[in-house]
């Protein structure tokens, strides 16, 4: 019998601390204090997938524990999931940066990875363990 279960929100909150202050900081530190060329604006980037990955891995976390799926979610779906949300965040900030985001565009991208998520779960569900 299968005993795997998706782990607790707690077992995320050090990571989902840890990468938040970082990111936030670094984020509130870059704004502040530099000036837009080419190097800020890429940890700007770079601190902005931490920030909302850091802010979201707890609410995977618990979506994932919430909505129980077959296989259970392991830690890697549960941060690959955070992962997606803080690269969606930060890829629309880009786009507006050329001024080139539109909504039918951000509901694209988004249905985009929602289904690059999905085509892995389904992957993982059709590996064959004996």
């Amino acid at each position: 019998m299968d005993t795997q279960h998706t782990p607790s929100v707690t077992a995320f909150l050090p990571a989902a601390v840890i990468l938040s202050l970082i990111g936030w900081g670094g984020l509130a530190w870059l704004v502040l204090y530099t000036l837009p060329t080419v190097g800020p604006q890429w940890l700007f980037f770079f601190l902005g997938v931490m920030a909302l990955s850091g802010t979201s891995l707890p609410i995977m976390a618990f979506l994932n524990r919430r909505f129980l799926s077959n296989p259970p979610a392991t830690p890697g779906v549960i941060l690959r999931e955070a992962i997606w949300v803080g690269v969606y965040g930060t890829t629309l900030a880009w786009l507006q940066i050329g001024r080139v985001l539109t909504m039918p565009l951000a509901m694209l991208l988004a249905f985009g990875l929602l289904l690059i998520e999905g085509l892995f779960r389904l992957r993982e569900r059709s590996q064959w363990k004996p």
